[in-house]
């Protein structure tokens, strides 16, 4: 076990002023309003951890283990995903603002996406198997070769994916949504 052990604690933003966040095994843990922006994650593990509007911008996550983490009314602008610890990798996020940030390559399978804020956000080559994305402004968001079976985009919007570049097969989405898999063909549809 690296570092410190950390279990059913909560943590604010005063604390953290304190005393900053220190390498360890976080489990059942809350953190409350805590600005945590371009900090070095790499090594922290996080598991049945809440994360409530917090800043988690641009924060580094090289190695950084998450293992059933939720956030929620947090500012993740410009996370990379994709260098955290695969094993036992499950996140979900509701209210969030995640613009410029990456989950290449990550299987994302079954995850929620809440009424977030995903403006240019990769999720190429991943495997969002089963995803909602619930009432999630995907505008601008990159999906290239990323497997979107049976997820759910029906309260979706300004998405465009092409269903030649991607795995689509039994995704659902809303009658108005579903235009957005034609933007590639550039057509008019009156």
């Amino acid at each position: 076990m690296l570092g410190n052990y950390f279990e059913n604690q909560i943590f604010n933003a005063s604390q953290m002023e304190q005393s900053p966040l220190e390498i360890g095994n976080y489990e059942n843990c809350t953190f409350n309003a805590c600005d945590l922006s371009n900090l070095n994650f790499a090594k922290f593990n996080f598991a049945d951890c809440q994360f409530i509007a917090c800043n988690l911008s641009n924060a580094k996550l090289n190695d950084c283990a998450l293992k059933t983490v939720h956030f929620k009314d947090c500012k993740l602008l410009g996370l990379h995903f994709f260098y955290c610890n695969p094993f036992l990798l499950a996140v979900s996020f509701e209210n969030c603002t995640l613009n410029l940030s990456s989950f290449f390559r990550l299987k994302l399978k079954h995850i929620c996406f809440s009424n977030c804020i995903l403006h240019e956000v990769d999720f190429s080559e991943a495997d969002m198997t089963k995803a909602q994305f619930k009432d999630c402004d995907l505008y601008h968001s990159i999906f290239e070769n990323t497997i979107l079976e049976y997820a759910d985009f029906r309260t979706a919007f300004n998405y465009a994916i092409d269903p030649e570049l991607n795995h689509i097969r039994k995704a659902k989405f809303s009658a108005n949504g579903a235009l957005a898999l034609l933007a590639r063909y550039d057509i008019d549809i009156s």
